[in-house]
């Protein structure tokens, strides 16, 4: 491993965007290069404990970032093959034709992307049938056109929940089946039979799948990927700095620091770095040369600005008749995703989450302390509950922003009440209509079990924007192709490209952008 190696094209990442894009390359014959700093994350018991996962972290990184204070919080990434979308819920929306435009939030405006919707649109189908995504398109009032509907119907609701749709129908809304990427035998309602197996479906939302049942990157993209010839992969393969040729112009090698502590230098015609946002941002930074001082391909000074995270809140209801669902992560509401009768700006979108059970119920108990019947344990209030997910938009502050320490230490920095406004009243919205829905009014509880005890700054899941694409390269790092306006052979294809991230899971965009960027580097490459 000592003398350099050099491949068509080097992936650095294995997650939703470089996944996807090694997959779209794979059977072209071209030497494809993938580089994962985790591992294969271990198939065993623990896949499906609440307090494992989500109390003790047990699979997420051992790292800790640094806040715009110096104070250190545990983000919540997870380093494996298949990168993020390992714990992901498959939520896996489209972003709506109105975000590809400028957008005036109550606090700012959401910019405008170099592409439009219909630049998008063939790969949103593409991406949508290679993760087996079940949905029906049509459903969704704010949906964007679609050239084919997905390949699977969709997860029926169970009882409690179809009739949480029947309710919100009554009273004029529109709620649809939530788009999901599930490798199911049969759906819980007898569906056609594919795929592999989902035993377990109440352990999606945040759990990595043990039958291998969700459509994550590793599954879908990864491990198809390597049966083809020209494919490898290298784990425990952590990538320090990218150098170039002495213009800066070419990247020549990918400074690798393998788990064993060796350093090996790769070389390739084309680099893709998909590493997340904060940490593609982070190596850039870290690629500083006399050439680009400032960190590679930054020279408009936009890498690691921008940063964006959805502005989430997670919420238990508790329902008046027990809700005895399994696969509770099925229906999604837009009704008010750009806005309302009485608030002419975006407030986001509301779907179901994972069911709760009693240990995800007791980590959260002192916050629910008093607020709940202290006659009802645990495991009753667990049987009750009905559990929301609201996100809105966040905008993309240029303070907002990862940069490096003389340690190379990542600082995040983060405004985290800005633009909330429509969160709030979208979560009024919902508050509002308890009773009519068959849930205790004044039972909406926050469940920070899934925001890291309720550390919004912690909850980077949903990460995006901080080397972001334009036309212009004195405001973007990346042209419309996510190619470094400075460096020709480097590409960015995770969701670090989004100049601005929308109300919905980011996931399918960056799927589907990985395809689109995918065929230009094949032609490209020839």
């Amino acid at each position: 491993m000592s003398e350099d190696r050099h491949y068509d094209v080097i992936v650095i990442g294995t997650g939703a965007g470089g996944g996807t894009f090694a997959h779209r390359l794979a059977p072209s014959g071209k030497r494809v290069l993938m580089l994962e700093r985790g591992g294969y994350l271990p198939r065993e018991r623990a896949n499906w404990d609440s307090t494992e996962v989500f109390v003790r972290a047990r699979y997420r990184a051992p790292e800790m970032w640094l806040d715009r204070n110096g104070h250190e919080f545990p983000p919540e990434v997870n380093y494996y093959v298949g990168g993020n979308t390992k714990f992901y819920g498959a939520a896996l929306f489209r972003l709506r034709p109105q975000d590809f435009g400028e957008l005036r939030h109550y606090s700012g405006i959401s910019p405008a992307w170099p592409i439009d919707y219909a630049d998008l649109e063939p790969y949103y189908t593409e991406a949508e049938h290679l993760y087996e995504v079940h949905g029906r398109h049509g459903e969704d009032p704010t949906g964007g056109p679609a050239s084919a509907d997905y390949l699977f119907p969709p997860v029926a609701h169970e009882p409690r929940i179809q009739q949480l749709s029947d309710d919100l129908e009554k009273q004029g809304l529109h709620p649809f089946h939530l788009p999901i990427g599930v490798r199911l035998t049969q759906d819980p309602h007898g569906g056609a039979a594919h795929g592999s197996t989902c035993i377990r479906c109440d352990r999606v939302d945040g759990f990595p799948c043990l039958v291998r049942g969700k459509s994550d990157a590793e599954v879908i993209c990864v491990d198809p990927a390597l049966l083809h010839g020209g494919v490898e992969l290298l784990t425990g393969a952590y990538v320090t700095r990218l150098e170039t040729d002495p213009s800066g112009r070419s990247v020549t090698a990918v400074v690798t620091e393998l788990d064993d502590g060796e350093s090996v230098r790769f070389s390739a015609d084309v680099v893709v770095v998909a590493c997340g946002a904060v940490n593609s941002a982070a190596l850039l930074l870290r690629s500083a040369t006399d050439r680009h001082p400032d960190g590679l391909a930054n020279g408009s000074g936009v890498v690691g600005r921008h940063y964006m995270r959805h502005n989430n809140v997670a919420l238990m209801a508790v329902s008046k008749e027990p809700n005895p669902t399994r696969f509770q992560k099925t229906l999604a509401l837009h009704d008010w995703y750009l806005g309302s009768e009485d608030f002419d700006h975006p407030m986001g979108g509301i779907q179901m989450l994972g069911k709760s059970d009693a240990e995800q119920v007791r980590a959260n108990a002192p916050r629910w302390a008093g607020r709940v019947a202290p006659e009802m344990p645990f495991d009753e209030l667990a049987r009750h509950a009905v559990d929301f997910w609201l996100c809105g938009e966040d905008l993309p502050l240029p303070e907002n922003r990862v940069t490096l320490d003389g340690d190379g230490r990542i600082h995040l920095a983060l405004d985290e009440k800005h633009n909330t406004e429509g969160l709030k009243r979208l979560r009024h919205e919902l508050q509002g209509r308890l009773g009519d829905l068959g849930m205790h009014e004044n039972h909406l509880l926050d469940h920070s079990i899934y925001l890291h005890k309720g550390m919004p700054i912690g909850a980077t899941a949903h990460q995006a924007g901080t080397v972001r694409f334009g036309t212009d390269p004195a405001s973007s790092a990346l042209d419309v192709h996510c190619r470094a306006h400075e460096v020709d052979n480097l590409y960015v294809v995770d969701t670090s490209f989004f100049p601005s991230i929308g109300a919905v899971n980011p996931s399918l965009t960056a799927m589907a952008n990985a395809l689109r960027v995918g065929d230009h580097v094949l032609e490209r490459l020839g």
